[in-house]
């Protein structure tokens, strides 16, 4: 008669097993084996273990014998299962599809499918899309990039990035933009509110009912945002924002705006007021690179939370909206952090130009 080996536990093993055994977002396969190896520690062969648990003698001798081979961390784990054996026809297959894929485009398309290269290769849609996961391939996915050309690129990373990780004393860091042609939009059609079963519906079709240009600095070091909305976007109303910045900021305070390239932000009207305001210090963003603006971020937000889904049926319902959301959010502002580096973005950079170089050489 065969007799199980006894199963004897460790403080460590005995912890970890009990809250495996209870914890809830775990697999319910992991928490079964823990509770078989709890019992068959108390002494429980491996037949009452199955009975207890409903299950089967052969599945509790499994992992008994898991567990007294690979402690604890063989009972989260299956084990590999061998699969039909590699063949070279199969490795052809693969690299003839790796390399259809990167090296060729269908006729009269920009991309493969599954099906439309299967087709091609006489092999099935199925195979393909296993052998493009297994090596990372999505042809029906592309991204955008914007690479700078701007000659002081480096110099005007530095200095942004410096104000954000190194900000100076008695100052404040403030990221400013318009987030221009706002639209007041209103669906043709009432749509059906969320419900148990159903998300919110809305028509795809809108009437125009107007524009607005929102105007925010957004304080780096609290998270607050200072802010106008108008109808235009010229350097009249551009001058009227900064304004309104200096009567809202501790006079004492040295002021440094990131700012990007718009024309309005560099004209002689502009520059001759700035240079009777002294505190106030511009710092231009590279250009085609509005991401080093954090303001920018600001803006993703508002847009996402209250202004693309919302209905407003007229430009100042639509102000409204805006000015109730930044209220809210300055009750309790979260100031957004930046984190990465000058020199790891430059690095990124210098490797996005060398692949470029690399691609156009060819």
């Amino acid at each position: 008669m065969r007799v199980a080996k006894p199963v004897k536990l460790s403080a460590d093993d005995d912890r970890n097993l009990r809250i495996l055994s209870k914890r809830k977002r775990i697999e319910a396969r992991v928490q079964m084996r823990a509770r078989i190896v709890l019992m068959a520690a108390h002494g429980m062969s491996d037949k009452d273990i199955a009975q207890q648990l409903d299950s089967d003698r052969r599945v509790a001798a499994r992992w008994r014998a898991r567990f007294l081979a690979a402690g604890v961390q063989g009972l989260l784990t299956d084990a590999t299962r061998p699969g039909r054996p590699r063949t070279a026809r199969r490795d052809a297959n693969v690299k003839k599809v790796v390399r259809t894929t990167l090296e060729h485009t269908p006729q009269g398309a920009t991309h493969w499918s599954p099906r439309t290269l299967a087709a091609h290769l006489g092999t099935n849609a199925s195979a393909v899309a296993r052998i493009w996961r297994a090596h990372g391939l999505k042809p029906h996915r592309v991204k955008s990039f914007k690479l700078s050309n701007d000659p002081d690129f480096v110099k005007k990373l530095e200095d942004i990035v410096g104000l954000y990780l190194d900000p100076p004393e008695h100052a404040l860091v403030l990221c400013c933009d318009e987030k221009t042609q706002i639209q007041a939009l209103d669906r043709t059609q009432p749509g059906l509110p969320l419900k148990r079963g159903r998300g919110k519906t809305m028509t795809h079709d809108y009437k125009r009912n107007g524009v607005t240009t929102l105007f925010a600095a957004l304080n780096m070091l609290t998270g607050r945002v200072l802010s106008i909305t108008d109808k235009l976007h010229r350097h009249q109303e551009w001058l009227r924002f900064l304004k309104m910045i200096d009567r809202n900021t501790p006079k004492k305070k040295e002021l440094h705006l990131i700012v990007d390239n718009y024309a309005t932000h560099k004209h002689p009207e502009v520059k001759a007021w700035l240079a009777k305001h002294q505190r106030f210090h511009i710092h231009f963003t590279p250009t085609s690179s509005s991401w080093l603006n954090m303001v920018e971020r600001f803006f993703r937000d508002i847009t996402d939370k209250r202004i693309r889904r919302g209905i407003f049926t007229s430009v100042p319902e639509l102000e409204t909206a805006i000015n109730e959301y930044i209220a809210l959010h300055n009750a309790n502002p979260k100031p957004f952090i930046w984190t990465a580096k000058a020199t790891d973005i430059l690095a990124k950079v210098t490797r996005a130009r060398a692949a470029l170089n690399k691609r156009t050489s060819i």
